[in-house]
């Protein structure tokens, strides 16, 4: 079998999908590698280090994508990329699917078998497959220092011969990965941290890295049995509204990261709520690619309203794109390797993992959400 790593196309991205530690791992089970020349550049690894551990380099991605047998990058596939590709080829990438429908209408009429990490089952077995739990840490490490940069005062508090300096109170919004860890960085930075997460069952692990949690009293729990948030009822909201603008009225910094089904992002924070904040106050939204916690979000800009900063940070993993693409490489070749039997990847439908991220097959959309959304906007 031949993988084939083409270098990304989408404006800003610096990751690459397999760097040459994986490439190793994978060389020694008998799959050939082949790489887009340049592809690693931008996260910083050169081609001499792909052609060190047998990768062969291929000029462009025409012929790269045609002769392939399985395809992995980072960013979803231009409607372009996938007319490049074979019939029945394996396809394991970044999808969100139900963002980029063309692209799925595009995959099944080419005949791709498509698997979107970001649809893999958050299970136990599938943890070393997780990419989005990989990308989300890097986020929240990287909010924590945007919202410091940004900040017109000290995280810590400091004890000066000028008097003594408080420390900034840091509000995050979701303790998932991003979450947690945006709230290890804020009191590793010395912020008096406050978190709240519609899973009160995560409460415990908020309090065990020194973090305040509050919460809805008596709420349901809106975790799911494959581990992503789920909407819950309009009285919930009301009430979780309630102690969100309390929150934010006090905090210096708001760190939101609230998504459902991993896409789709809930409007927590009104535009009320952001005009009682205080000025100088930052407001780091990442979930702003899809659609915003905040109403005043805008993606990939920073705006201010009554002297709050709104930040909607997009794709904030391609900053660290050395690290990334480490943890990411080794995502995906965690995922190649569990199905590699007998020489051969063994694409077993009935497989939870197979079935959990495999969107198109054979001509069909299999997702069900997916094919949902394009029965609802008219599917081909």
């Amino acid at each position: 079998m031949k993988i084939a790593v083409p270098k990304e196309t989408r404006a800003g991205e610096r990751r690459v999908a397999l760097v040459p530690e994986s490439c190793k791992k994978l060389s020694a089970k008998g799959i050939q590698i082949a790489l887009e020349s340049g592809a690693g550049e931008s996260a910083y690894f050169s081609d001499a280090a792909y052609q060190e551990v047998g990768v062969a380099l291929v000029g462009g991605a025409g012929a790269l994508l045609g002769e392939a047998d399985f395809v992995v990058k980072v960013q979803p596939p231009t409607v372009a990329e996938v007319e490049q590709l074979r019939a029945g080829t394996l396809l394991l990438t970044t999808l969100l699917p139900t963002r980029n429908l063309d692209v799925v209408r595009k995959l099944a009429e080419r005949k791709i078998s498509t698997f979107a990490t970001d649809c893999i089952p958050r299970t136990t077995r599938a943890q070393a497959m997780d990419t989005l739990s990989s990308m989300a840490n890097i986020g929240g490490y990287k909010a924590v220092l945007l919202a410091a940069a940004g900040l017109a005062k000290y995280f810590p508090m400091l004890m000066t011969a000028a008097g003594t300096i408080f420390p900034a109170k840091v509000f995050v919004i979701g303790a998932g990965v991003a979450g947690l860890q945006a709230i290890a960085t804020a009191r590793r930075l010395g912020g008096n941290v406050t978190a709240t997460d519609t899973r009160r069952a995560v409460a415990e692990q908020i309090q065990s890295l020194g973090a305040k949690f509050v919460g809805v009293e008596g709420a349901e729990d809106a975790q799911t049995a494959s581990g992503y948030a789920k909407e819950l009822s309009q009285e919930f909201y009301r009430k979780q509204g309630e102690v969100i603008a309390a929150q934010c009225a006090v905090s210096d910094v708001v760190i939101t990261t609230a998504l459902i089904g991993g896409v789709k992002a809930p409007r927590l924070i009104t535009r009320e709520m952001v005009q009682k904040m205080q000025p100088g106050a930052v407001i780091v939204d990442l979930a702003a690619e899809g659609g915003g916690n905040c109403e005043l979000t805008v993606p990939g800009e920073t705006v201010v309203e009554n002297g709050v900063k709104i930040m909607g940070p997009v794709n904030l993993p391609s900053d660290m794109p050395r690290d990334a693409s480490t943890l990411y490489s080794r995502n995906l070749t965690a995922f190649v390797l569990e199905f590699w039997k007998d020489n051969q990847f063994n694409l077993d439908l009935k497989d939870e993992i197979i079935a959990g991220a495999l969107v198109t097959h054979e001509g069909e959309v299999r997702h069900g959400p997916t094919r949902n959304a394009l029965a609802a906007g008219g599917a081909p």
